[in-house]
């Protein structure tokens, strides 16, 4: 590969197609059904599955025998396929998705979430970062092969329209698709984060995620707090009592021993390596009140914390009225949402059924107390990496970051890898993304860092030549 020619292509392609296609992008509100149950008649995710329908088709004109669809199941989100021929006989799988997490509140003034910004090298808005570009890195990046005559395997990309409400629709369009996926020796995933912009990082894996709803009922109505407080107990405070069965609430340490796993020595080596090369940037990245400290300085800890330990967040809660409408009553009920993040390895079914057991038993004063499941998915640990695959992303990140690669897990979730992980349990990982230091996917100011998704599309690129050269000789002898 010629690099020099390699990155050039890439620049000028981002500048002159890519970027004006993410501005449109950004535009469309096409929140994910968790958020948008009328998605269907709202017709956002629609516009969104065109906009990167028209672009491929156009971008894929001179390949010969590619393809271009929008899949459609009664009922489930749009999955839009595109399908690349290659020289090699090989499947390589290339992930992304186009809808988005809500609004969010909290934005800088002169940004908002559906209206692009270009500013200092980033686009602001909702869904560039996490995870519009990935259609448009991928192709670029089978574009770059195909500029200098290098062979490349077989390359399907798949851009789904419900990770963000955690892949429902995913797995229906994979059984629809039946033999046409093909069984890919490499998976391309251009959806996690990213610990700095100046170096190519690999995920190693991704935590899993557990929403269920509890709550806790103690009166018919609500009643006044002079003539009930201390003969009626809080709902809010059984609530606290209920926690503290599940989380320290000095530490934040999860108590329930189901919802622990060990931690494999491969990937606390790689965590203290990382931390190394990250420092207080780990956490220094968050935007801290003044006089606000991390759960620990360590940053290897937080790391540890991060990606492999479990974790509780209350991300809503029903039953409290607004602050000016809030009267001396003391509420019938309060109802919370809790998000908890579980290891890796762990079966999320056994830690809903212990959660659930845990916070149903012996309810405290008689209070109804109920715990409903919403969803949960498991994480993803990688299988080791195949030689040529390291020497690969090593060497893709010193040709266009001129640093090496980094491996590190993320704290997030994505689905999808789990489910191809256990379709495919042979199949190499290359798990990436540009989600780094404040561009804070699902929060305001979200962005994308445009120069990493540069250089991390020539990355990509690479890799699809180390592997086409890989799976041609491994064939041929």
């Amino acid at each position: 590969m010629d690099t020099s020619s390699t990155l050039e292509l890439v620049r000028r392609r981002w500048d002159d197609s890519i970027i004006p296609e993410l501005v449109e992008y950004v535009r469309i509100p096409n929140k994910s059904p968790m958020f948008d149950p009328d998605w269907e008649r709202h017709g956002h995710m629609e516009a969104a599955v065109q906009l990167m329908y028209r672009w491929a088709v156009q971008e894929v004109r001179d390949l010969p025998g590619a393809r271009v669809e929008i899949l459609r199941l009664p009922g489930r989100t749009p999955l839009l396929l595109v399908d690349v021929p290659g020289a090699v006989d090989d499947c390589v799988l290339l992930y992304g998705h186009l809808d988005k997490q809500p609004e969010f509140t909290g934005w800088s003034d002169g940004l908002e979430p559906w209206s692009p910004v270009l500013r200092d090298g980033k686009l602001y808005g909702r869904g560039g970062a996490d995870d519009g570009y990935a259609l448009y890195a991928s192709l670029t990046a089978i574009r770059a092969l195909r500029e200098q005559g290098l062979p490349h395997a077989r390359c399907v990309v798949l851009i789904e329209a419900s990770e963000e409400s955690g892949s429902p629709d995913l797995v229906h369009h994979i059984d629809a698709l039946g033999s046409r996926l093909g069984t890919p020796t490499l998976v391309v995933c251009l959806d996690a984060e990213c610990g700095n912009y100046e170096q190519l990082w690999c995920t190693t894996s991704l935590r899993g995620n557990l929403i269920g709803s509890l709550r806790v009922e103690v009166l018919a109505e609500g009643v006044h707090s002079g003539t009930a407080s201390g003969i009626v107990p809080s709902s809010f405070r059984i609530l606290r009592e209920l926690l503290a069965r599940l989380e320290d609430a000095n530490s934040g340490a999860i108590l329930l021993e189901e919802l622990n796993a060990p931690i494999p020595p491969d990937r606390l080596a790689q965590a203290r390596a990382a931390a190394a090369v990250l420092g207080d940037s780990v956490y220094a990245k968050f935007p801290f009140v003044p006089g606000m400290r991390p759960v620990s300085n360590d940053p290897y800890e937080c790391l540890i914390n991060n990606n492999w330990r479990p974790t509780l967040s209350i991300t809503g809660a029903d039953g409290l009225p607004a602050f000016r409408s809030a009267g001396n009553v003391l509420r019938p009920q309060t109802t919370l949402k809790l998000s908890f993040r579980l290891p890796p390895t762990l079966a999320p079914g056994r830690a809903a059924e212990a959660i659930k057991r845990r916070l149903e038993q012996e309810p405290p004063y008689g209070a109804r107390v109920s715990f409903a499941v919403e969803s949960a998915m498991g994480g993803w640990n990688a299988p080791a990496l195949a030689p040529w695959l390291e020497r690969s992303m090593q060497q893709a990140s010193r040709d266009f970051f001129g640093r090496d690669a980094m491996y590190m897990g993320t704290g997030g979730s994505i689905p999808f890898m789990g489910m191809l992980g256990e379709r495919f349990p042979g199949t190499q990982f290359l798990v990436t993304g540009v989600l780094g230091p404040q561009s804070n996917a699902h929060g305001p100011n979200e962005f994308l860092h445009l120069e990493c998704a540069r250089r991390l599309t020539a990355c990509v690129s690479r890799v699809l030549a180390d592997h086409g050269v890989r799976e041609g000789a491994r064939r041929a002898a």
